[in-house]
């Protein structure tokens, strides 16, 4: 008995996509894996047809990604997919993570946190304003109130346009992306947290030495 070929090209006929290519893969699939590689990652809800692509050709692609020392990591359920590097010691990084402000750092804990909380409670709408009014804390005296403002909305543009983890719903209002979920793993959310807590004990240093210095001057 002889096994179908799994892919939409006749046995023997070339699968070449232009002069002098010698790829095998169809060019759907390559389509999606060149997606999945761009990252961060490809979304169900917004590219339908690349999601059916991957879950049709979902062995042949996690096995291209093996040869790349990625992983693919899928949530059907919210139908989302997106790589990571191999969970291997010896594995080179094929993905780079993505260099975050602690600013940032603190609005993607604050927008997980949210998600979380409102688990199971369908989409989670956040206004721009009460995740500031939560970062407010981190405004030292020393800043100048502007430039943190300024700093603030730098970071959440970030999340919209690079990391797509907000999805703009109206003025000023965004829906988390359950990818959250996944994107920020339990060893990345401890590291965040410690990062967090040391700086938000030298920021606790920082207002007793400016509350010291204030006292001295109006001895």
């Amino acid at each position: 008995m002889t096994e179908a070929i799994p892919t939409d090209v006749a046995p023997g006929e070339h699968t070449g996509l232009w002069r002098g290519d010698s790829g095998e893969l169809p060019d759907r699939t390559r389509r999606v894996l060149l997606r999945l590689v761009r990252g961060p990652y490809l979304s169900g809800a917004r590219e339908a047809q690349l999601w059916a692509v991957l879950l049709t050709d979902e062995t042949m692609i996690r096995s291209r990604l093996a040869e790349l020392f990625l992983e693919l990591v899928i949530d059907r359920d919210n139908e989302f997919a997106f790589v990571r590097n191999a969970p291997s010691d010896d594995a080179p990084k094929a993905v780079r993570s993505e260099a975050l402000t602690f600013l940032d750092t603190v609005m993607l804990l604050v927008l997980r946190q949210t998600l979380l909380s409102e688990e199971g409670r369908g989409r989670v709408i956040v206004g721009q304003a009460e995740v500031f009014e939560q970062l407010a804390v981190f405004r030292t005296p020393d800043r100048d109130e502007k430039d943190f403002a300024s700093r603030v909305n730098s970071s959440w543009n970030k999340m919209q346009n690079k990391l797509r983890v907000l999805h703009a719903v109206g003025d000023d209002r965004a829906e988390i992306s359950p990818v959250l979920r996944l994107l920020v793993d339990a060893d990345q959310i401890r590291a965040i947290t410690a990062e967090y807590q040391r700086i938000a004990r030298e920021f606790e240093g920082d207002f007793a030495a400016l509350s010291t210095d204030a006292e001295d001057q109006d001895a």
